[in-house]
Formats: C-alpha cells, sequence, structure tokens
C-alpha cells in the first residue's frame, strides 16, 4: 500500500509539472490578430523576429517560456510572431506590405521597428491596432514583465517610462 501511494504521489507531481510546462504563450498570425483586434478589441503584443537571431531564439526558450510572462501575455494581448524577413504580403490598415531584397526585410517590419531593424524587438498596438512603440532587445522575464505592464495599463499615456518605473519599485 505504501508504494502505490508513493508512486501515485510520484504521478500526480509528474502530471502537475508536464501541466505547468505545456503552458504557452497563443501566438497568432499577424493578419489573425487583425481581424481578432477588429471584432473584440485587445491590446496587441508582436515579436518581431528572424530565423538566424540568436538572441530571438533564447528570448522564446526562456522568457516565452516562463509562466508569469506566459499568463500575462495570454491575458492582456494578442501575441503575434513576425519574421521580419518574411516574403508573405501583410495587409495592415489598408495597405499591402512586401518584403523589400535590398533591405532584407519586409515593409512591415521596417514600419514597425520605426526602420531600427534590431532583433529581438517586441511591439505594442493599443485596442485601436495602432503602433504605441517598440522595444528593442532581449528581455529576460524580470525586464519583460514591467513593460507589458506599462502598455497593458495604459501606463505609457500618462508617464514617462522612468517615471513608471520609479513608481512601480519604490
Amino acid at each position: 500500500m505504501k508504494k502505490i501511494l508513493i508512486l501515485l504521489g510520484l504521478f500526480i507531481q509528474t502530471f502537475h509539472c508536464i501541466a505547468q510546462n505545456s503552458e504557452k504563450i497563443h501566438w497568432m498570425s499577424f493578419k489573425e490578430a487583425m481581424e481578432k483586434g477588429s471584432t473584440t478589441p485587445k491590446k496587441v503584443f508582436i515579436d518581431v523576429y528572424t530565423g538566424w537571431c540568436g538572441w530571438c531564439k533564447r528570448m522564446d526558450a526562456s522568457t516565452f517560456s516562463d509562466s508569469d510572462v506566459v499568463k500575462y501575455i495570454n491575458q492582456n494581448f494578442y501575441a503575434v510572431k513576425l519574421d521580419a524577413e518574411t516574403k508573405e504580403v501583410i495587409k495592415y490598415k489598408d495597405k499591402s506590405y512586401s518584403y523589400v531584397a535590398e533591405y532584407k526585410s519586409n515593409e512591415l517590419a521596417a514600419l514597425l521597428l520605426n526602420g531600427q531593424m534590431s532583433y529581438p524587438t517586441t511591439v505594442y498596438l493599443n485596442e485601436k491596432l495602432e503602433i504605441i512603440g517598440p522595444v528593442q532587445g532581449y528581455l529576460k522575464k524580470e525586464q519583460l514583465l514591467p513593460v507589458l505592464k506599462y502598455f497593458s495599463e495604459d501606463e505609457y499615456v500618462t508617464k514617462k517610462w522612468d517615471d513608471f518605473l520609479k513608481d512601480t519599485f519604490q
């Protein structure tokens, strides 16, 4: 009987760990986010990456797999992964954006990143699907969560980033 209880306990722990690790960000295409956002308004979180970017892969493996980050993004944003080098034509605000070989990127990525082609970069759109702004670079969980809060709770409307950080961490 004791062995059965021990095995049952191990099984429950294993199942709990698997369930926790299976929690993922609900990524969608840019088109899906625009469609959902036009019918059910919600801010949009865009991870702009490239296939060759090591820091992008590291952010996927660490930051974007953290349960706190996953939960916050899924609750507050439509999440999009956008390959900056996609050759797919993407429509945004009644305009089509294409890949430009000269710049080795899609025009939409250039628009979202204000021409500063740095990867990874996260971009935020408001509920009207208008660009709020990009945040460049690899971010750990501790760095990303305040940024997510800053945009999701509309703190960016009334506070500068430095003031928000002072108010939040004092």
